[in-house]
């Protein structure tokens, strides 16, 4: 149990670390929208909850049904190339938002709203009351887009190297086990995401505000492509 207690530790810190798909989403849409440093962390901290959880109930279900690592493999696999298309859906949309505010003139009032910063969500030009304009400005849904790509998003590692092998033990080897994964993986996303935000902070581009929308969904669809076509 010691001996996979560190390979858990291990594995979810490399694991993150060289998936980029990991934190490259919260970083360049952060950066796009603005978002306060809290609510970066905060959203990234929601992904990666959904990210592990995805993985683990699925580990903990086929222990207790009694699934081949074959096919919980199996299972793992289609569920990367969902996460992979969503993403991939996520950056055009992203994309085809940042083509109209870099080079429309008013288009955004025919926008989806969780596409929209909420700084002009209440000046767009349609017919609502003060209060619908209020909710709609308080309203976004893109944290719970990333919240639902990353439920898809399998831990390949997890079940095969780490849950499977606890399951010889008991339940709090294979609950240990989870545990110390998914603290790790966490942990390494938040602080990536850290970093990121930091970094790209420093490139403070007025004329170039614009353009960080598109990049943000460009770099968002050639993740999602490379995911499913390349195996990153």
């Amino acid at each position: 149990m010691i001996e996979l207690l560190v390979l858990a530790l291990t594995l979810g810190f490399v694991h993150t670390f060289f998936g980029p798909d990991h934190y490259v989403p919260f970083i360049v849409i952060s950066r796009a929208r603005k978002w306060s440093l809290k609510k970066t962390m905060w959203v990234t901290f929601i992904g990666g909850v959904g990210h592990i959880l995805g993985s683990v109930v699925l580990g903990f279900v086929g222990v207790a049904i009694g699934l081949s690592i074959t096919r919980i493999e199996t299972i793992e696999s289609f569920r990367g190339d969902i996460a992979a298309w969503l993403l991939m859906i996520f950056g055009v949309a992203y994309s085809i938002y940042g083509i109209f505010k870099l080079f429309g003139n008013g288009v955004h009032s025919h926008l989806p709203t969780f596409l929209l910063p909420k700084s002009i969500r209440p000046y767009r030009h349609l017919p609502i009351s003060e209060e619908e304009a209020q909710e709609e400005k308080e309203t976004n849904i893109t944290p719970w887009i990333l919240f639902l790509i990353f439920v898809f998003g399998p831990c390949e590692v997890l079940i095969p190297q780490l849950i499977y092998p606890a399951a010889k033990h008991d339940f709090f080897g294979v609950a240990a086990i989870a545990t110390v994964f998914g603290l790790a993986t966490i942990g390494t996303m938040l602080l990536t995401v850290w970093l990121g935000y930091k970094g790209i902070s420093l490139f403070r581009l007025k004329k170039g505000e614009k353009l960080f929308h598109l990049l943000a969904g460009l770099i968002i669809l050639f993740m999602g492509l490379g995911i499913l076509f390349l195996g990153f």
